[in-house]
Protein backbone atom coordinates (compact mmCIF):
# COMPACT_ATOMS: atom_id res chain seq x y z
CA UNK A 1 0.00 0.00 0.00
CA UNK A 2 1.42 3.75 -0.90
CA UNK A 3 0.85 6.59 0.82
CA UNK A 4 0.92 10.12 -0.37
CA UNK A 5 3.37 11.93 1.54
CA UNK A 6 2.25 14.91 3.96
CA UNK A 7 2.95 17.98 2.12
CA UNK A 8 5.79 20.22 3.30
CA UNK A 9 4.46 23.08 5.62
CA UNK A 10 5.06 26.61 3.98
CA UNK A 11 7.56 28.62 5.86
CA UNK A 12 6.39 30.94 9.04
CA UNK A 13 7.26 34.36 8.95
CA UNK A 14 10.15 33.93 11.07
CA UNK A 15 11.79 31.45 8.82
CA UNK A 16 10.86 33.93 6.15
CA UNK A 17 12.79 36.64 8.11
CA UNK A 18 16.07 34.73 7.80
CA UNK A 19 16.49 35.89 4.65
CA UNK A 20 17.30 39.57 6.12
CA UNK A 21 20.78 40.45 5.86
CA UNK A 22 21.48 37.80 3.00
CA UNK A 23 23.60 39.53 0.23
CA UNK A 24 24.98 39.14 -3.19
CA UNK A 25 27.52 41.75 -5.09
CA UNK A 26 28.13 41.11 -9.19
CA UNK A 27 30.21 43.61 -10.91
CA UNK A 28 29.45 44.61 -15.07
CA UNK A 29 30.86 47.32 -17.40
CA UNK A 30 28.39 49.03 -18.67
CA UNK A 31 27.93 48.62 -22.23
CA UNK A 32 26.34 50.32 -25.14
CA UNK A 33 24.41 47.97 -27.14
CA UNK A 34 21.44 47.97 -24.27
CA UNK A 35 21.23 51.53 -24.14
CA UNK A 36 21.32 51.45 -27.92
CA UNK A 37 18.44 49.16 -28.03
CA UNK A 38 16.35 51.01 -25.23
CA UNK A 39 17.00 54.22 -26.42
CA UNK A 40 15.20 52.49 -30.10
CA UNK A 41 12.36 51.60 -27.94
CA UNK A 42 11.61 54.79 -26.63
CA UNK A 43 12.33 56.57 -30.50
CA UNK A 44 15.24 58.08 -28.90
CA UNK A 45 18.42 59.04 -30.51
CA UNK A 46 21.11 55.99 -29.11
CA UNK A 47 24.04 57.46 -29.69
CA UNK A 48 23.23 60.85 -28.19
CA UNK A 49 22.15 58.89 -25.20
CA UNK A 50 25.49 56.79 -24.95
CA UNK A 51 27.24 60.12 -24.93
CA UNK A 52 25.98 61.63 -21.91
CA UNK A 53 25.41 60.17 -17.89
CA UNK A 54 22.76 57.62 -18.81
CA UNK A 55 19.17 59.02 -17.58
CA UNK A 56 17.97 57.92 -14.16
CA UNK A 57 16.83 54.46 -14.03
CA UNK A 58 18.79 53.32 -16.95
CA UNK A 59 20.44 51.22 -14.86
CA UNK A 60 17.86 48.57 -14.80
CA UNK A 61 19.29 47.55 -17.90
CA UNK A 62 22.19 45.68 -16.40
CA UNK A 63 22.48 42.99 -13.65
CA UNK A 64 19.86 41.14 -14.98
CA UNK A 65 18.67 37.40 -13.73
CA UNK A 66 20.62 34.78 -14.84
CA UNK A 67 18.52 31.96 -13.60
CA UNK A 68 18.83 28.68 -15.96
CA UNK A 69 16.48 27.46 -17.90
CA UNK A 70 15.73 24.27 -15.62
CA UNK A 71 14.56 26.48 -12.52
CA UNK A 72 11.94 28.89 -13.32
CA UNK A 73 8.67 28.66 -12.67
CA UNK A 74 5.33 28.37 -14.05
CA UNK A 75 4.96 32.10 -14.42
CA UNK A 76 8.31 32.39 -15.91
CA UNK A 77 10.11 33.85 -13.13
CA UNK A 78 12.93 31.74 -11.17
CA UNK A 79 11.71 29.97 -8.59
CA UNK A 80 12.19 31.15 -5.21
CA UNK A 81 14.21 29.67 -2.17
CA UNK A 82 18.16 31.04 -3.45
CA UNK A 83 18.51 34.71 -3.13
CA UNK A 84 15.09 35.64 -2.43
CA UNK A 85 13.06 33.79 0.05
CA UNK A 86 10.47 30.94 -0.86
CA UNK A 87 7.47 33.01 0.18
CA UNK A 88 4.45 30.82 -0.15
CA UNK A 89 2.62 32.95 -2.52
CA UNK A 90 2.63 32.86 -6.51
CA UNK A 91 1.73 36.44 -7.78
CA UNK A 92 4.71 38.25 -7.31
CA UNK A 93 5.15 41.97 -8.52
CA UNK A 94 7.11 45.19 -8.39
CA UNK A 95 5.31 46.89 -5.96
CA UNK A 96 7.78 50.39 -5.99
CA UNK A 97 11.03 51.72 -4.57
CA UNK A 98 12.73 54.59 -3.72
CA UNK A 99 16.30 55.58 -5.44
CA UNK A 100 19.17 58.33 -4.55
CA UNK A 101 21.63 59.45 -7.46
CA UNK A 102 24.69 60.46 -5.91
CA UNK A 103 26.94 60.42 -9.33
CA UNK A 104 25.85 59.98 -13.24
CA UNK A 105 26.67 56.44 -14.22
CA UNK A 106 28.08 55.97 -18.05
CA UNK A 107 28.45 53.86 -20.94
CA UNK A 108 31.67 51.98 -20.01
CA UNK A 109 31.99 52.10 -16.37
CA UNK A 110 33.19 49.23 -14.44
CA UNK A 111 30.26 49.17 -11.72
CA UNK A 112 29.40 46.86 -8.66
CA UNK A 113 26.09 46.54 -6.84
CA UNK A 114 25.45 44.95 -3.51
CA UNK A 115 22.25 43.55 -3.50
CA UNK A 116 20.72 42.89 0.40
CA UNK A 117 17.69 41.90 1.58
CA UNK A 118 16.59 44.23 4.16
CA UNK A 119 13.04 42.81 5.15
CA UNK A 120 10.35 40.46 5.21
CA UNK A 121 6.87 41.05 6.16
CA UNK A 122 3.37 39.33 5.82
CA UNK A 123 0.21 41.04 6.12
CA UNK A 124 -3.40 40.42 6.03
CA UNK A 125 -5.51 43.33 3.76
CA UNK A 126 -8.74 43.83 2.07
CA UNK A 127 -7.40 42.03 -0.81
CA UNK A 128 -6.28 39.05 1.44
CA UNK A 129 -2.98 38.16 2.40
CA UNK A 130 0.12 39.89 1.42
CA UNK A 131 4.12 38.97 1.54
CA UNK A 132 6.52 41.89 1.52
CA UNK A 133 10.39 41.61 0.58
CA UNK A 134 12.63 44.62 0.72
CA UNK A 135 15.91 44.99 -0.90
CA UNK A 136 18.40 47.33 -1.12
CA UNK A 137 20.63 47.89 -4.29
CA UNK A 138 24.19 50.01 -3.69
CA UNK A 139 26.03 50.62 -7.03
CA UNK A 140 29.23 52.01 -6.92
CA UNK A 141 31.85 53.33 -9.27
CA UNK A 142 36.02 52.72 -8.24
CA UNK A 143 34.38 52.88 -4.79
CA UNK A 144 31.91 56.04 -5.06
CA UNK A 145 28.79 55.56 -4.29
CA UNK A 146 26.85 55.72 -7.57
CA UNK A 147 22.96 55.87 -6.40
CA UNK A 148 21.49 53.97 -3.53
CA UNK A 149 17.97 51.86 -4.23
CA UNK A 150 15.26 50.39 -2.20
CA UNK A 151 13.75 47.75 -4.26
CA UNK A 152 9.64 46.99 -2.99
CA UNK A 153 8.78 43.54 -3.98
CA UNK A 154 5.04 42.07 -3.56
CA UNK A 155 3.20 38.56 -3.51
CA UNK A 156 -0.45 37.69 -3.62
CA UNK A 157 -2.66 34.28 -3.83
CA UNK A 158 -4.04 34.12 -7.46
CA UNK A 159 -7.12 35.32 -7.82
CA UNK A 160 -10.73 33.32 -7.49
CA UNK A 161 -11.69 32.49 -10.95
CA UNK A 162 -14.22 34.33 -12.70
CA UNK A 163 -13.05 37.40 -10.11
CA UNK A 164 -13.60 41.02 -11.48
CA UNK A 165 -10.48 43.34 -11.42
CA UNK A 166 -11.12 46.00 -9.41
CA UNK A 167 -11.33 49.52 -10.72
CA UNK A 168 -8.03 51.76 -10.52
CA UNK A 169 -7.82 54.04 -8.44
CA UNK A 170 -9.05 57.99 -9.91
CA UNK A 171 -6.24 60.56 -10.45
CA UNK A 172 -6.59 63.55 -8.27
CA UNK A 173 -3.76 65.44 -9.81
CA UNK A 174 -4.56 68.06 -13.30
CA UNK A 175 -1.09 67.55 -15.81
CA UNK A 176 1.16 70.46 -16.18
CA UNK A 177 2.85 68.61 -18.88
CA UNK A 178 1.98 64.85 -20.12
CA UNK A 179 1.65 62.53 -23.09
CA UNK A 180 -0.33 59.73 -24.52
CA UNK A 181 1.14 56.35 -25.38
CA UNK A 182 -0.08 52.51 -26.57
CA UNK A 183 1.80 50.01 -24.72
CA UNK A 184 1.37 47.39 -26.96
CA UNK A 185 2.49 44.01 -27.34
CA UNK A 186 5.69 44.84 -29.15
CA UNK A 187 6.97 47.25 -26.76
CA UNK A 188 5.66 44.87 -23.54
CA UNK A 189 8.05 42.09 -25.51
CA UNK A 190 10.97 44.84 -26.43
CA UNK A 191 11.11 45.56 -22.68
CA UNK A 192 11.08 42.46 -21.23
CA UNK A 193 13.58 41.24 -23.68
CA UNK A 194 16.11 44.05 -22.41
CA UNK A 195 15.63 43.30 -18.96
CA UNK A 196 15.71 39.75 -19.34
CA UNK A 197 12.43 39.15 -17.51
CA UNK A 198 10.51 36.03 -18.40
CA UNK A 199 7.57 36.68 -16.55
CA UNK A 200 4.76 35.59 -18.91
CA UNK A 201 2.36 38.52 -17.67
CA UNK A 202 3.89 40.64 -20.07
CA UNK A 203 3.76 39.00 -23.19
CA UNK A 204 1.53 35.49 -22.79
CA UNK A 205 -1.86 36.77 -23.11
CA UNK A 206 -3.48 32.93 -22.71
CA UNK A 207 -1.82 32.48 -19.38
CA UNK A 208 -2.28 36.16 -18.03
CA UNK A 209 -6.07 35.75 -18.68
CA UNK A 210 -6.65 31.95 -18.33
CA UNK A 211 -4.13 31.52 -14.95
CA UNK A 212 -3.98 35.09 -13.26
CA UNK A 213 -7.02 36.61 -14.40
CA UNK A 214 -6.08 39.56 -15.91
CA UNK A 215 -8.14 41.05 -18.60
CA UNK A 216 -4.79 41.79 -20.88
CA UNK A 217 -0.91 41.97 -20.92
CA UNK A 218 0.80 43.92 -17.52
CA UNK A 219 2.59 47.02 -18.39
CA UNK A 220 5.91 46.49 -16.42
CA UNK A 221 6.19 48.57 -13.03
CA UNK A 222 9.90 49.34 -14.13
CA UNK A 223 8.76 50.31 -17.99
CA UNK A 224 6.08 52.69 -15.97
CA UNK A 225 8.49 54.16 -13.93
CA UNK A 226 11.18 55.01 -16.65
CA UNK A 227 8.31 56.60 -18.75
CA UNK A 228 7.70 59.27 -15.52
CA UNK A 229 11.08 60.09 -15.52
CA UNK A 230 11.42 60.12 -19.57
CA UNK A 231 8.61 62.51 -19.65
CA UNK A 232 10.24 64.67 -16.75
CA UNK A 233 13.85 64.87 -18.65
CA UNK A 234 12.14 65.93 -22.25
CA UNK A 235 9.63 68.42 -19.96
CA UNK A 236 12.57 69.81 -17.85
CA UNK A 237 15.99 68.68 -19.93
CA UNK A 238 17.51 71.12 -16.86
CA UNK A 239 16.18 69.59 -13.79
CA UNK A 240 18.54 66.90 -12.46
CA UNK A 241 16.81 63.79 -10.29
CA UNK A 242 18.37 63.68 -7.09
CA UNK A 243 15.98 61.07 -5.65
CA UNK A 244 12.75 58.97 -7.03
CA UNK A 245 10.12 57.12 -5.64
CA UNK A 246 7.33 55.47 -6.97
CA UNK A 247 4.63 53.10 -6.28
CA UNK A 248 2.29 50.97 -7.79
CA UNK A 249 -1.64 51.64 -7.37
CA UNK A 250 -3.18 49.43 -9.98
CA UNK A 251 -2.34 47.20 -13.00
CA UNK A 252 -2.25 48.88 -16.73
CA UNK A 253 -3.37 46.55 -19.43
CA UNK A 254 -1.92 46.59 -23.20
CA UNK A 255 -5.02 47.36 -24.48
CA UNK A 256 -5.33 50.65 -21.88
CA UNK A 257 -4.21 54.13 -23.75
CA UNK A 258 -1.37 54.47 -20.96
CA UNK A 259 -0.95 58.29 -19.88
CA UNK A 260 1.82 60.14 -18.45
CA UNK A 261 1.65 62.72 -16.65
CA UNK A 262 3.28 65.67 -13.96
CA UNK A 263 2.99 68.78 -12.40
CA UNK A 264 5.56 71.12 -9.64
CA UNK A 265 4.33 69.57 -6.29
CA UNK A 266 2.61 72.97 -4.74
CA UNK A 267 3.92 71.54 -0.82
CA UNK A 268 7.47 71.08 -1.70
CA UNK A 269 9.72 73.24 -3.69
CA UNK A 270 12.01 71.06 -6.20
CA UNK A 271 9.62 68.42 -5.76
CA UNK A 272 7.72 67.06 -9.20
CA UNK A 273 4.78 64.85 -8.66
CA UNK A 274 4.63 62.16 -11.51
CA UNK A 275 1.97 59.65 -12.44
CA UNK A 276 0.69 56.61 -14.99
CA UNK A 277 -2.72 55.94 -15.63
CA UNK A 278 -5.01 55.02 -18.24
CA UNK A 279 -6.69 58.28 -20.74
CA UNK A 280 -10.69 57.32 -18.66
CA UNK A 281 -8.59 59.28 -15.60
CA UNK A 282 -7.95 56.31 -13.44
CA UNK A 283 -4.37 56.28 -11.94
CA UNK A 284 -2.11 53.07 -12.00
CA UNK A 285 1.40 54.56 -10.30
CA UNK A 286 2.34 57.31 -8.00
CA UNK A 287 5.45 58.80 -8.64
CA UNK A 288 7.78 62.14 -7.11
CA UNK A 289 11.09 63.22 -7.86
CA UNK A 290 13.41 65.85 -6.02
CA UNK A 291 15.30 67.89 -8.78
CA UNK A 292 18.25 70.46 -8.49
CA UNK A 293 20.62 72.15 -11.09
Amino acid sequence: MTTNPTPAAAPTLAEQREWIGRSETRTETLAIEPVLALAATFDLDGEAVAREPLPPLWHWLYFLPRAPQHVLGADGHPALGGFLPPVPLPRRMWAGGELTFARGLRVGDSVTRTSTITDVQHKSGRTGELWFVTVEHVLTVDGETALTERHDIVYRAMPEKGQPQPPRPRLAQVAQFGRELVADPVLLFRFSALTFNGHRIHYDLDYVRDVEGYPGLIVHGPLQAMLTLELLRHARPDAKVRRFGFRGLAPLFHQDTVTVGGRDDPEAAGRIILWTGDNAGGQAMQAWADVGR
